[in-house]
């Protein structure tokens, strides 16, 4: 695809990324074709011109295909950072195993065009976790199937807007306890936003030589977890001590939490921590796209409080 508009089926469109790239698409004119399991869960998309909710399970390759049909690019948003098991079948299934559909629908209906999102350090034999196994394992199936022109991202953690990343310590870091206990506190990140994250995206649909290539994404500063975590407490004006535990405290604490209805952390987790999430080539300045910094973020995070805390004052005087 160039510059000229076209339709666009985007699987895993009514997640973080996918919002934020479908406003963003819009606005150039393209047409969206996004699926959902319920339309009533997403209907914020509706508000945007030319994008389509369409109900169905992109696991089922009928439904996958028609979803499909007519399009001049497909992207594969689709990912999980944890599964309902424990033996890595979730991880499979929302990554290999649809990977390889959306590859031979795309050969099936002469799809050229292929836009798939991985994470760093995704290494299909040798990677500490089930979920950067399945990536790359994913980004394998990707790169070599035949006639399709696929672009590859690979992105550090993603923060912006209505993450799940920095509002979801935020929360924890809220609950009335001076101390915060902290698995793999010296994991680095590269925290990148996820505004840059859809300009790659763009950039990678508008220009052809982008085809076959992988490109890492990350922000302009590497961060450690205690950092990021000791960034949202300042940010909140909260006075919480960090306690970095100990591998083996973590661990426990992550197999116990396997268990827990939603895994706010899990075991998996934990093995992707144990590798640093930066980036080894600078995606974002081979794309010419100069990152956001983490930092006004945080700061955003402290308005949204106030914000919560003015509006529940103003309806407490009804």
């Amino acid at each position: 695809m160039t510059g000229e508009p076209g339709t666009i089926c985007v699987l895993g469109g009514t997640g973080f990324v996918g919002r934020h790239l479908a406003a963003r698409w819009t606005q150039l004119g393209h047409t969206l074709r996004v699926p959902t399991r319920s339309i009533a869960r997403h209907r914020e998309l509706l508000v945007l011109p030319r994008v389509s909710l369409v109900e169905g399970n992109v696991h089922d390759p009928q439904v996958l295909r028609a979803l499909c049909e007519g399009c001049d690019t497909v992207v594969n948003l689709v990912g999980i950072l944890n599964e309902r098991g424990r033996d890595g079948r979730g991880f499979r299934r929302a990554h290999v195993e649809l990977a390889q559909k959306v590859v031979e629908v795309c050969s099936t209906l002469g799809i050229h065009r292929l836009l798939h999102m991985s994470a760093l350090k995704a290494d299909a034999p040798d990677a500490p976790s089930r979920y950067l196994r399945s990536k790359g394992e994913a980004e394998t199936i990707v790169r070599s199937a035949p006639g399709i022109a696929s672009t590859i991202f690979r992105p550090s953690t993603i923060f912006g807007p209505d993450d799940s990343f920095l509002n979801r310590f935020a929360r924890l870091l809220r609950l009335p306890s001076p101390l915060f206990p902290l698995p793999r506190a010296d994991a680095r990140f590269a925290p990148v936003h996820v505004g840059d994250v859809v300009a790659a995206y763009t950039r990678a649909l508008l220009d052809p030589h982008t085809a076959g290539e992988s490109y890492e994404l990350c922000g302009p500063r590497v961060w450690t977890l205690r950092e990021i975590v000791d960034g949202i407490a300042r940010a909140l004006s909260l006075r919480r001590r960090v306690v970095a535990l100990p591998d083996a405290l973590a661990r426990m604490q992550a197999h116990i939490m396997d268990f827990v209805p939603g895994k706010p952390f899990s075991t998996d987790n934990f093995l992707s921590l144990t590798i640093d999430s930066v980036c080894a080539r600078d995606g974002l300045a081979q794309l010419g796209i100069r990152p956001a910094p983490l930092e006004p973020s945080l700061r955003l995070l402290a308005d949204d409080q106030q914000e919560r805390y003015d509006r529940f004052r103003r309806l407490s005087r009804r």
